[in-house]
């Protein structure tokens, strides 16, 4: 039973990750999926199909306990009849359309992910979420309209596209550098900061991304003059200051910034709004350089 569920982790992992959101959130899923599958002393006809459904079912469980209010299903005005047979929107999810799907509510959110997504029918769909497979469409759809038509605010905030595009730097994730960079992108430099060593010009989209790839592992998020960005921190001190342009959810410039006013007004910030950084994170002391 152990190599049959072993098969099946990365795909378990996979739709657990798209409907979460959350890769680490996903891995914790899937090991509880495990934990009820060695707990099961009843046989199992179709072992894939069972896993699928715990696992989608502790996912559901999971979006329901972010949202302190039950979301009430209400009908679209205005919402097509289902043309999920001609055209998959899930190829097409990124970075943005991402935030749009933690604003669905839950089922309509597994029923997008599992129809779409991963190419489950409505009857299996309809079994998971416990419904018709009518409903299970139903719900599918309206999901399918509200990220056919997101509002402006759906957009990435600057901080969310900044963040997440020095983590993909540091995780060395090419792919998501070059989403989240616009065609045009570009890194520049003041003065001082190419007396510390950083290029005086990058162009290019492909360029900053290959340029970042893998690196700024030192560098930590910061406001610089109120704007959301990173600094290059040596022994406690930022001696770089990475200053980030953001239009349309995407990074369109870059300026190293070293200049003796410049790294007096940094202030550090936390990756999340809500939580200030602690004293153990402002303290931090690395020796690093950024690449």
């Amino acid at each position: 039973m152990i190599e049959e569920f072993e098969a099946e982790r990365p795909r378990l992992t996979a739709l657990a990750a798209r409907v979460l959101g959350d890769r680490g959130e996903a891995e914790d899923v899937v090991q509880q999926a495990w934990l009820r599958l060695d707990r099961t002393a009843t046989g199992i006809d179709d072992l894939p199909a069972w896993l699928t459904t715990v696992t989608t079912r502790l996912c559901l469980d999971r979006l329901r306990a972010r949202t302190p209010v039950p979301v009430e299903d209400v009908e679209l005005p205005g919402t097509a009849p289902d043309p999920a047979e001609d055209v998959v929107l899930a190829d097409t999810v990124g970075v943005a359309l991402q935030v749009v799907l933690d604003r669905l509510p839950p089922r309509e959110r597994v029923a997008f992910v599992l129809h779409d997504s991963f190419g489950f029918a409505f009857d299996t769909v309809a079994a998971v979420l416990d419904t018709t497979p009518a409903a299970a469409r139903k719900l599918a759809s309206r999901a399918r309209a509200r990220i056919a038509q997101p509002v402006p605010g759906d957009r990435l905030a600057a901080w969310e596209v900044v963040d997440a595009f020095m983590a993909a730097a540091r995780g060395g994730d090419l792919a998501r550098l070059l989403e989240l960079l616009a065609p045009g992108a570009g890194v520049t430099a003041d003065a001082a900061a190419l007396q510390a060593g950083t290029p005086e010009r990058i162009e290019g989209r492909d360029a900053v991304a290959a340029f970042f790839d893998g690196s700024a592992h030192a560098a930590l998020p910061v406001l610089v003059d109120g704007r959301p960005g990173y600094a290059w921190y040596h022994r406690g001190e930022a001696k770089v200051v990475f200053d980030f342009t953001v239009a349309q959810g995407r990074v369109t410039g870059i300026v190293f910034r070293a200049a003796v006013d410049v790294l007096a007004a940094v202030r550090r910030r936390s990756v999340t709004p809500a939580a200030p950084p602690s004293s153990e994170e402002q303290d931090t002391t690395t020796t690093e350089e950024h690449r």
